[in-house]
Order: C-alpha cells, then structure tokens, then sequence
C-alpha cells in the first residue's frame, strides 16, 4: 500500500488517523480493533508510556496487546532521559515513515495533546530558554506556591493551562517565562506551525457519559494497583537509588506520588488510590478540554463494554469513505 497515492483528486500527503481522548476511555482497545482491519500499526503518543518500567502506572498495552498488533515509542525510553514534545516529534515522524515504507497503516493513538500537536503541526520557533528569567520564576513558584501561579498562567494563557497539572512544575515554569521573555502566550507560539503540512490528519476523538468515564477510571486504578503498580514502583526506586533520587518522568506522571507516599508510609493505601482517582478524573477533563479546542477531532460517543467495537466500526466506514479499506488505499472510494 502507498499512503501518498491518495483518491479522488486529493492531495498527496500521507493520511495518518490519529486517535485521541481521555484516559480509561477505551483508546487501545478500540485502536487494535482498527489497525487489525486496515493492516497497521500503532505509533503511541503517550508521554509516560514511552518509558521502561512504567507499563502498569501508565496504562500502556499489555503483552497480548502488544502481541496483536505491532506498536511504536512505548516502553522505548529510560526514565531519567528527559523527552520533549520536539524529540517525541522527531521519533514519531521517523517511525511513521518506516510503516508507510513497508506498506502498512500509521495510528496515532493516545492522550498527550502536546506530544499530538508537535507530531501533526510541528513546533513554532519558540525562543530557548533565559536562565536568568528562569531562575526569577522558579523563586517566585517557591515564595508563592504552584496553585497561586498556576492561577496566574490562566489568566495569561487559559488555554495552556489546561494542560498543566497540579505538580507540573516544569510546563509551568516555562509557559511563564515565555510570556516573561517574549510577550506572548506559549498557546500563540504554538499557533503559527512552520511545518503541518506534511500529512492528512483524520482525528477521531472518543469520549463516554462523564459518570461512566468516572467509573472506569476507578476501576482502572484499582486493576493497576492489584496488578502490580506497588512493586513497579519498588523496582523503580531500587533503580535509581532511593525515593528522593527518582527522575521527574515518575514523579510528574499521575499517581506515582501517591504510590510513593503510601509505600514511604506517609498515607495508608485507601487515601492514595483515593487521591489517584481524583488526579486522573482532572487529568482526563484536561485531556478532554484540549482535543475539544481542536476543529479537527470527528467526536465519537460511546457507552458500555461495546464502545471500542462501535468506535471502531465508525472509524472503519469513515476510513472507507476517504480510501482505506483493509490496509489498501482504494482508487474509487465510495
């Protein structure tokens, strides 16, 4: 299959569906589904699941799954090397033209909206970082607290926000001193992408009634806990020498500080996975504000053990309609 050989008097740009929604919402399930029937493979945009050692705390596949259907930037990356959306482009892009070279289906599939964007849309220039500003920022984060300047990128730029949480200290830092450093918001850099224009982006976006999404994530942290989230942490620590020395990648990651505090003592078990279900129910509202700003995103509603099976089927037909039809492109479509 050639991707570039696009129907119907199109262009001749790649077409890369690119699965995106809130955490525990059935992303892998209905993307296997998917990229079983169309001959492809699945390139993860999940900023944690790229790690090793974090498969359980951060939801990524499980060996069957993995087994299934071949998959792209997860578990690929040690926990101290720090990623950017810039080098998580970098791979993706180069991963997506080895599939397309071997005549299969790219899927883009998961939640990180930032590493999304920076694979799709490319990143704006954005000024490097001013260690002088940066220093100023990090004192004033110390003096004031993260809620008191998270409260101040709001009103500067709501939009990023968004996509800051609680304890992110680092996206916060940065999204401050660029607006310091340049008068303009991070959102507005992001804006003017030099290089979008090098594929067809089919975003479909998946989403369930809020109080059912609630419940699957509490089920999904509590299967997590059960099934080993504990001792991926032990090993994790054991690694690196101590819960103090643990790399930013683990302890900025949703519920690893939860599972830390517990196994430290200084919470019992029902109040952290408490507390982890709470971050992750913010985390996917986060998620959720992101992908909908997005014009692009086809939304799908789904309910019930069916979802990723009706998701898929939808995705399937939508699919055929532009010219992919089991892994081909199609020269007539329907």
């Amino acid at each position: 299959m050639d991707l570039s050989a696009t129907p119907s008097g199109s262009n001749d740009l790649p077409l890369i569906p690119v699965i995106v929604g809130p955490t525990a919402v059935g992303k892998t399930a209905a993307a296997l589904l998917v990229t079983e029937a169309v001959g492809g493979e699945v390139v993860s945009a999940d900023s944690r699941q790229l790690y090793r050692g974090m498969a359980v705390g951060s939801g990524a596949p499980s060996a069957d799954e993995l087994v299934r259907v071949p998959h792209h930037l997860v578990g690929t990356i040690e926990p101290h090397v720090r990623m950017s959306a810039g080098e998580y482009a970098r791979l993706g892009r180069q991963v997506i033209e080895r599939i397309i070279r071997r005549g299969k289906v790219p899927l883009v599939v998961g939640g990180s909206g930032l590493y999304i964007r920076a694979l799709i849309d490319g990143l704006a220039p954005i000024p490097p970082p001013d260690p002088h500003v940066r220093i100023e920022i990090e004192s004033r984060i110390d003096r004031r607290g993260m809620d008191a300047m998270l409260d101040e990128l709001r009103l500067i730029d709501p939009e990023y926000a968004e996509n800051v949480g609680p304890g992110d200290r680092k996206r916060l830092a940065r999204a401050l001193e660029v607006w310091e450093t340049t008068g303009r918001s991070f959102s507005s850099w992001h804006e003017s992408q030099p290089d979008r224009d090098w594929c067809r982006p089919l975003f479909f976006g998946l989403t369930r009634p809020r109080l059912e999404l609630h419940a699957m994530i509490a089920a999904r942290v509590d299967s997590m806990l059960r099934n080993g989230w504990t001792d991926e942490v032990k090993i994790l620590t054991s690694r690196y020498g101590g819960f103090d020395r643990l790399p930013p990648s683990i302890v900025e990651a949703v519920g690893y500080r939860d599972v830390v505090a517990f196994l430290k003592g200084a919470t019992d078990f029902d109040s952290a996975r408490d507390r982890i279900v709470v971050s992750t129910r913010r985390f996917a509202r986060r998620q959720l504000t992101w992908f909908r700003a997005d014009e692009r995103v086809v939304w799908l509603q789904g309910s019930g053990s069916g979802a990723p099976r009706s998701w898929s089927q939808r995705i399937l037909e939508h699919l055929e309609r532009i010219g992919i039809r089991g892994g081909m492109v199609m020269d007539n479509p329907v």
